[in-house]
Order: C-alpha cells, then structure tokens, then sequence
C-alpha cells in the first residue's frame, strides 16, 4: 500500500484489519458504522455490486450521489448536498459518503483538491467517509493517484472518520485469493472490524504464500510497472477501436474498463432505450457489457466495457463486430427482428428496473 502511494505516507500495520477480499471489507465498515436503516451517500455512476455487499445483510440503505457528464461525472458540492437534503426528507440518518478511487466504473483518479473538498462535507455533516481504492495500482496515465490518506496529512481532527478499502485482486490479479484489508486510524472500528473478521479470515496458506511474494522487492517493481504498461496498451487499443466506430470514452487515467458514451445510437433518449440497446449488443453483437442504469447513472446511453480480462486478438475481434453493427445502422433503424433472449438477461432486467423504481422513490 505504501509503494503505491510513493511512500507519501507511513501505512501503520496496527491500523490495518485483514478481511476475505474488499467485499467484506466493505460490508464489515457497513456494520461497524450504520446502524440497519441508515444510509451512505455514494456518487453516481457506481459500482453495481455495492446494492449486494453493503446492503443484503446489514440492512443500510445508499443514496445515490447523481453527477453529471456536463463536467466528466466529477463530484459536486452541490451534488453531495443535494443528495444529503434528499435522504433527510426521507427521513434517513447520513452516517457517511462512500467514494471509489480510481472509480469503477469510470477510470478515473480523483484530485487533492476533490478529495478535499470530499473531507470538508464529511466533518461539515459529522459523517464517515470510506475511500475504496482497490484499483490504485492500475493507475497508467496522469494525473498521479492520490490517496484520501494523503490528502488528510495534517489533519489529525480528521483521520478517525476516515477509512480506506484495499484489496489485492486488482493490483496482483488475484482476485480467487479473496485478499482485503480495511486501513482505519479509529480505534473502535480497527477492534469491531478485527473481531467481524473472524467470519471472513484469510487462509493461513494465502498468507504465507503472499508474504513471500510481497517480501520480493524486486518482483514488486517490476510487476506493478509491465502490468501499468500493459494496462495502457490494453486501454489505449480499445479507445482506437471505438473511436473507428465513432464511438468516445470518457478520458481516464485508472482501471480495467472504460466509460462509453453510445448515446448517439439511442432509438429514444430513455432508460428503455438504453436497455434496448444493450440487449442488440448483447444478443446480436455478441459483446458483455454493462449498461449506466445498472450503475445508477441517470444519463441514458453510456456504458462501461472492461478490456483487460481478454487477449489483444479478442479484442479487436470485439471492436470489429461493433464497428460492423455500427456501419449497419441497425442500431437505429427500428430493426426489431425475433431474438432469443436468455433467462439471464430477464433476470438482470427485472433486477435493475426494481432499482430504479425504488430510486425513483427517493
């Protein structure tokens, strides 16, 4: 975790509790925190599994932080206030702002200045602020990554309601390991989160195993900069890919996905036309990817595609199928022929439409 953060600050392993994976990681922040029934704030567009992991079995409720593609989906002043007066009206208890950075699923690092802003509206509103930074180590491209436990140095009043997530699945590509650790400088949370642990303990053979391959210097430096160069390479192909279809990205610098923007090829500027889209992508193209709505975003037609868990070869195969379906027009022409649709898809369909009627709710 130091290395990654060029040494800027002192990781005290006192401070740390070792968790299976950032899933219970951040689970177990939701337990020690909220009580059931008290929300957290998290920015849009977000990771869909946190609807699971922080809400099935404790109870929490989230919030969701709408941004806007106006300034690159950035976070507002005004966007974490408005969403706070929201959750008052229903009457819902803020306990704390959750944030991913890098963001998944947009790739992108947040700034000092951001993350300072982001402190000043947790000590403002008495809150909690988790940081999850799982993806710190695939940050190939400026601007830096900058830890929220850099941003905070000096200032100590501070540190106790701020905590970060990190986990080993990205960085070292090891994400059947289940890895994680929860870094707090709260005390009460390090011991309610040491004994939760104990329901999710990293085997004593992942242990020893990752002890000595994290003991290799050498191996360390080496990996994290071919795997960053990599990255970029991977990142970079996939953006000349769309880009040859007419299809943008929003500029990221982190990550293992991209978010693109296909909202020139909506029949309708509406969530329905969003899913209609995705399901052409899917059943005819052939391509898995995820749609905004699953993510929270409210803007109709952008997408996240991962390009990293693939070979380069399968890529551009990819890109070329989109840019075939693009230069068809099919992805405006009203072609509506008889598809067959998989019991999976109605089944993620019935579970995004749920969420977004209980958000329409808020």
């Amino acid at each position: 975790m130091g290395d990654l953060r060029d040494n800027k600050i002192e990781i005290d392993p006192r401070k740390l509790v070792l968790t299976a994976g950032a899933t219970s990681a951040n689970e177990i922040l939701m337990f020690c925190l909220a009580e059931p029934g008290e929300a957290f704030l998290i920015p849009t567009p977000y990771y869909p599994g946190f609807d699971r992991d922080l809400k099935w079995r404790t109870g929490a409720e989230i919030v969701p932080v709408h941004c806007s593609s106006s300034n690159g989906f950035r976070i507002t002043r005004a966007a974490l206030e408005k969403a706070y007066q929201g959750a008052r009206k229903r009457n819902l208890s803020v306990k704390g702002v959750l944030v991913t950075n890098p963001s998944n699923p947009l790739g992108t690092t947040m700034s000092r200045n951001e993350l300072g802003a982001l402190v000043d509206f947790v000590v403002a509103k008495d809150v909690h602020l988790i940081s999850d930074e799982i993806y710190s180590g695939t940050t190939f491209d400026s601007p830096r990554f900058v830890s929220v436990t850099e941003a905070i140095e000096g200032r100590a009043h501070v540190s106790d309601r701020v905590h970060v997530v990190y986990s080993l699945s990205k960085d070292l590509g090891l994400p059947g390991f289940r890895v994680g650790a929860i870094y707090s400088n709260n005390e009460a949370v390090v011991a309610a989160a040491t004994k939760m642990s104990s329901f999710g303990l990293v085997s004593s053979q992942t242990q020893y195993l990752l002890s000595a391959l994290l003991s290799d210097e050498e191996f360390k430096g080496n990996y994290t900069g071919e795997n960053q160069k990599r990255i970029k390479q991977r990142h970079d192909r996939l953006v000349q890919g769309l880009g040859r279809s007419g299809i943008s990205c929003l500029k990221s610098n982190a990550g293992l996905f991209c978010w693109v923007d296909m909202r020139h090829l909506l029949r309708s500027n509406t969530l329905e036309g969003e899913m209609e889209l995705w399901r052409e992508i899917v059943y005819e193209v052939g391509l898995n990817i995820s749609p905004g709505s699953s993510c929270h975003c409210d803007e109709p037609g952008w997408f996240r595609v991962c390009f990293a868990n693939m070979s380069a070869e399968t890529l551009d195969v990819a890109m070329r199928r989109l840019q075939d379906f693009v230069a068809s027009g099919r992805a405006r022409d009203g072609d509506s022929r008889q598809r067959k649709k998989p019991i999976l898809g109605k089944w993620m369909l019935t579970l995004s439409s749920s969420d977004r009627r209980s958000e329409r709710g808020c």
